[in-house]
């Protein structure tokens, strides 16, 4: 046994939550982020604003009624399933031939898994590359025998489990969607709270959102709660870490809270309060719906792709028919949603536990 301990340590295979739960699962959100997302805004910038090179067919792919034509963001969203599985693959050590094998492991493993194509590559993703390092440079062929056990252990265990892990994740997002629009009230707080805490924790919320493929009313819900701590922490924060703390925070992470919250909790209740107030307010009020890929649910403010997801959204109900236009109701909600209410609610509810002495002087502060 302390053979076999001393191996994958020299190995570097660590069975533990921070490599797995944390490290992969915010790597696949990079992943994600750098195809799917990026393609969708691509294809978004190019119709929205007639950018002939972004939506011009550049390749066919098949001949026929079969054939597939696609965009440059099109191909950059066609890549998800790879773009996930290098990602993880980088960030659990992996070394060059297991991450390049991890190309066409990610490939089948998005293909088999469906509309939980993201979750089963994570899943797979980890156990071919754990595989691939396990026998990288132990043999005088490892150009042939890394690769051919990467990629067979990976597309092997994809072909079990890759179609029922996402047929498991699409039922339990369609569960979260329909309960939605069946009790938007209670829903609205719980997704908003859950999917906005899950933000500022050292896991990925977008992975989360993309996982269960969080669209809808939920999505908009779960757009609300990330908003709400991101916004929030970065208003209420604002006298200890100034503009650079409010662009950190607001356009950034809220995660750069994290250390702050494991020492005193407290600094924590006002986003989350505010989510609270706001996840209801835009199931139930504003009906704000995310339609755009379901990863931009989790993701905020960042880089305002929680924003732009929303607008991708309208945009694709209004060529699908679902929506006639874009009202002023629309807007409204989106600006108050994701920027004004989380910035009063949160600035207002800090306020008063600052008066309680619940959150003292330097209790935010940043090292910026």
């Amino acid at each position: 046994m302390e053979k076999i301990r001393q191996f994958l340590a020299r190995k570097d295979v660590v069975f533990t939550l921070q490599r797995y739960g944390i490290d992969a699962l915010g790597a696949m959100a990079q992943g994600l982020f750098c195809t799917l997302l990026v393609g969708t805004i691509l294809n978004t910038l190019g119709q929205q604003f007639g950018i002939g090179f972004l939506t011009r067919i550049i390749v066919t792919v098949g001949k026929g009624e079969g054939a597939v034509g696609y965009t440059i963001g099109g191909l950059a969203s066609a890549m998800v399933g790879p773009g996930i599985a290098v990602a993880i693959g980088f960030a659990l050590h992996c070394p060059t031939l297991v991450l390049f094998s991890l190309i066409p492991v990610g490939f089948a493993a998005n293909a088999m898994g469906g509309a939980g194509g993201p979750l089963a590559v994570y899943v797979v993703a980890i156990f071919a590359a754990e595989c691939g390092k396990l026998v990288a440079k132990e043999t005088k062929i490892d150009i042939l025998v890394t690769p051919v056990v990467t990629v067979l252990a990976g597309i092997g265990i994809a072909s079990l489990v890759a179609a029922p892990i996402g047929a498991a994740a699409s039922a339990v997002g369609e569960f979260v969607r329909w309960a939605t629009v069946l009790q938007p009230f209670f829903m609205g707080i719980l997704v908003s709270v859950a999917v906005g805490m899950a933000l500022t924790l050292p896991i990925s919320s977008a992975a989360i959102c993309a996982a269960l493929g969080l669209t809808g009313l939920a999505g908009g819900a779960a757009v609300a709660g990330c908003c709400a701590q991101m916004v929030g922490f970065a208003v209420m924060s604002f006298r200890e870490n100034g503009w650079g703390g409010l662009v950190a925070q607001g356009v950034g992470t809220s995660m750069l809270q994290m250390p702050n919250i494991v020492k005193n909790p407290r600094i924590w209740l006002p986003p989350t309060l505010a989510s609270a107030i706001t996840g209801p307010l835009a199931t139930c009020l504003f009906r704000l719906e995310m339609n755009g890929t379901a990863v931009s649910s989790g993701m905020g403010t960042c880089g305002f792709v929680g924003q732009i997801g929303i607008y991708t959204g309208w945009v694709n109900d209004i060529a699908g028919g679902a929506k006639a236009a874009i009202t002023a109701m629309d807007w409204a909600g989106m600006v108050l949603i994701c920027f004004v209410l989380p910035a009063v609610l949160s600035w207002v509810f800090c306020l008063i536990l600052r008066k309680w002495g619940w959150i003292g002087e330097n209790d935010l502060k940043l090292e910026l």
